[in-house]
């Protein structure tokens, strides 16, 4: 009992932690979730889609941190550009720590040259975290005979609901169908977010960098044919305050399938090796991944679960300036 206890309020002082040093939730299909990792990512496949994303991070602690994840983008000509809309919901400790996200952005396409193409966004978000102090437990609080039943000297928060604007942006860039990349900032205002009437919680920026390339393995083929075979190089660099993260891995496509593995690195610890597996069925995509984490939580944390979903809707074909982008859909 007692050590279980232990456990519980511990996790208590991680939440008022990670209240204190605010940091965006990952996903590592980071690719089936465009919309979040960048905003110029509206509108890549012109047509429009829906997508979903559900990810269970260090599942043997219970309840840690599940976060979902819904987004819709669309290309409109008269707009010379896309239009998505974002929502995230991040539930840390079984839901005593709640962020939500709500964004609506804009992505202008233009070709640059005949064969590089581009795109610049902005996003305008709605950021709320809510915390229920109700349902948190402390140590100070464990009687070694009774368990949680003392008082704690926690200093309860002035406000257990705080809500923000916040602003992203960025852009994309692509070279015919076989290199990528793009460069995204998020929190461009670096909004106060504290629960406290000081509020000296800032959520920081967070600076996403990627860059990727498709390469076609059909002796002869071409990007026009019915079933795929391609291996996709990537890699992801991500920074938020004092927080580093790199993820090197490939995709490979054998249609229907298609398979990746990645290494994500956060600098000061390696972190986890991430196999996916996902296939694509008319106009449905799926895949799931797992994270084995290899840091010295390893056997602790139970590592990640994702899933992520998306269905491509029909659109009229119609000739277009703007071609459709070649990049991973997984």
């Amino acid at each position: 009992m007692i050590k279980r206890s232990a456990v519980i309020a511990l996790f208590s002082v991680f939440i008022l932690m990670n209240a204190a040093h605010a940091q965006d939730p990952e996903f590592s299909q980071f690719y089936s979730n465009p919309l979040y990792l960048n905003p110029a990512l509206a509108g890549a496949n012109l047509c429009p889609r829906a997508i979903a994303n559900y990810r269970n991070q260090w599942p043997s602690i219970g309840k840690a941190f599940n976060t979902y994840n819904v987004s819709y983008d669309q290309y409109f000509d008269v707009l010379h550009g896309a239009v998505g809309v974002i929502v995230t919901a991040d539930r840390a400790g079984g839901g005593n720590l709640n962020t939500t996200m709500i964004g609506l952005m804009y992505a202008y396409k233009f070709n640059i040259t005949s064969h590089l193409q581009a795109s610049g966004a902005l996003k305008v978000n709605y950021y709320q975290r809510r915390l229920v102090w109700e349902n948190l437990t402390f140590a100070d609080m464990i009687d070694p005979q009774g368990g949680f039943i003392l008082p704690t000297s926690e200093k309860q928060p002035d406000n257990s609901s705080v809500g923000v604007p916040d602003f992203s942006a960025g852009i994309f860039l692509a070279y015919d169908e076989l290199l990528y990349g793009g460069i995204a900032v998020d929190h461009l205002s670096q909004p106060k977010i504290g629960f406290y009437a000081d509020n000296s919680t800032q959520l920081y920026m967070k600076y996403t960098v990627h860059l990727g390339s498709v390469i076609n393995l059909k002796k002869g083929g071409s990007w026009g044919d019915d079933r795929e075979f391609s291996i996709s190089p990537n890699i992801l660099y991500q920074q938020q305050f004092n927080f580093h993260q790199l993820n090197v891995g490939l995709y490979l496509t054998i249609d229907p399938f298609v398979g990746g593995l990645w290494f994500r690195h956060n600098f000061e610890n390696a972190d986890a090796i991430i196999p996916m597996l996902g296939f694509h069925w008319k106009n449905l995509r799926m895949a799931y991944s797992y994270d084995f984490t290899v840091s010295r939580l390893k056997g602790a944390s139970g590592g990640a679960h994702e899933v992520s979903a998306s269905w491509q809707f029909p659109c009229i074909e119609k000739k277009r300036r703007i071609r459709a982008i070649k990049c991973p859909r997984f």
